[in-house]
């Protein structure tokens, strides 16, 4: 696949990195020299100095031949333009946009975004993916992730194996024993840095995060048969007032939620402006760092903080000084990968990767074949894709344990006419159905070529 991206920022060069890790052919514009250096030294990559909305800048990254544009520039103007140029000029198939500002996003102009408007195929919007990543955390105490798919009926929860974990040390297929009515499947490990799919002789042990895909009755049930049983937060304290922090807080205020929320802004005219828009929440002036404001915000007796500033150092510290001062726990936006190896010994219980959900909203689009949902894993180790099996599907009509699947992919459940499916090895994928795997890296191309059709590309 011929690829044009137009941004080389974190989310562009996440992007540029893995489609090209797995041999395509990308082409990537930005107007810093530095990053498209950056670029060319790191990547099999192409980098191009210029403004990717201009025609002949697209035309030199090789957009005449190109299958798709992803323009993820931090400017919507840019990436609607550079669409709208792609296809005008290029005829470019699929063109993804990211787009931040919501007036663009109101219902009322659903209709701009249109071959005969503005043609974007796919709008991504950062704040939207995210802020309804931090909701879904929020609902799912003990969580380290979590994602849903087919319909909201199949949701992918990451659980810590704690020390008294009473599921540790135990065969995964004595687990299924144990529990035969438990509608979930371990689909990965992440162990001392290394992730992998185990077999059903394998167990876990403390310190191990378990990838375990369940029915979403029966996602809480799963929790507590790992220990996690702690109870959703009624008092909440948002540290950041943007674009996130504002759709958390009126999402929780529109779906009823029950929680108590309080909103720490920096900004005095930001902090006005949201007040105005927030029925049930109070907000604060002030900085999540300073201890007096904290205390004013009650973060002694709060059982969450969700740290959501643009800056990811005073997310962390706000999220350790919350813990430090009471505040039972806590969640945190974090942008830079390299934070995040340590997150656990500073006392951060759970974050959020913005450039991973994005990631994931992208690569659900650019994979071949019938794929309706993919979500990226530990900085790109392994994705859980939901996909369509087809007449033509090699996968279909068989037993599970008759398939020649690689080791490194695990069916953890099917969707099948609006019902969850726990698969074993006697199950019978049948056209239609919605399957939920887990697959490494190294195996998505193999789950790309089960789910393609002769001449079907996406």
């Amino acid at each position: 696949m011929k690829v044009v991206i137009c941004g080389a920022g974190q989310v562009g060069y996440g992007i540029a990195e893995r489609l090209a890790s797995e041999r395509n052919d990308v082409s990537v514009i930005d107007t810093s020299p530095s990053l498209v250096q950056a670029i060319r030294d790191n990547l099999d990559a192409r980098g191009f100095v210029g403004h990717g909305a201009q025609p002949d800048v697209l035309a030199e990254a090789g957009a005449e031949q190109a299958d798709m544009i992803i323009a993820v520039t931090l400017h919507d103007e840019v990436n609607m333009v550079a669409c709208q140029v792609a296809h005008s000029l290029f005829n470019v198939p699929t063109k993804i946009a990211r787009i931040r500002a919501q007036s663009y996003l109101r219902p009322h102009w659903q209709d701009l975004f249109s071959t005969d408007n503005m043609p974007i195929d796919v709008i991504i919007s950062p704040e939207l993916e995210v802020g309804e990543m931090v909701l879904r955390r929020i609902a799912l105490p003990g969580a380290m992730d979590a994602v849903r798919f087919a319909d909201d009926t199949i949701v992918m929860v990451a659980i810590e194996c704690r020390e008294d974990c009473p599921v540790v040390n135990t065969p995964l297929e004595q687990l299924t024993e144990l529990f035969p009515d438990l509608n979930a499947t371990v689909v990965g490990i992440w162990r001392a840095d290394k992730l992998f799919v185990p077999s059903s002789g394998d167990q876990m042990v403390p310190g191990d995060v378990a990838y375990v895909v369940a029915e979403r009755g029966q996602v809480r049930r799963t929790l507590g048969l790992f220990g996690h049983e702690e109870p959703e937060a009624a008092r909440i304290v948002i540290v950041g007032g943007g674009n996130i922090g504002l759709y958390v807080a009126k999402q929780m205020e529109k779906r009823n939620l029950g929680a108590r929320i309080r909103v720490i802004e920096a900004n005095h005219d930001r902090a006005v402006a949201i007040s105005d828009e927030l029925k049930r929440t109070i907000v604060l002036h002030g900085s999540g760092l300073d201890q007096v404001i904290l205390d004013e915000a009650d973060i002694s007796e709060s059982d969450l903080l969700v740290a959501l500033t643009n800056d990811d150092k005073v997310n962390i510290l706000a999220s350790v000084m919350a813990k430090r001062l009471g505040c039972r726990g806590n969640l945190t936006l974090l942008n830079n990968a390299d934070y995040q190896g340590f997150t656990h010994t500073l006392g951060i219980d759970a974050f959020i990767n913005p450039r991973s959900v994005t990631i994931s909203r992208v690569l659900q689009h650019v994979r071949r074949g019938r794929i309706r949902a993919v979500h990226s894993i530990q900085n790109g180790l392994a994705e859980v894709i939901e996909a369509e099996a087809l007449e033509t599907s090699p996968l279909v009509g068989k037993p599970l344990r008759e398939l020649d699947l690689p080791e490194n992919l695990r069916i953890g459940a099917i969707y099948r006419n609006g019902e969850y499916v726990r698969p074993n090895g006697l199950t019978k994928i049948k056209a239609k159905d919605r399957v939920v795997i887990f697959a490494a890296a190294n195996a998505v191309r193999h789950v790309e070529q089960l789910f393609r059709v002769s001449l079907e590309f996406f």
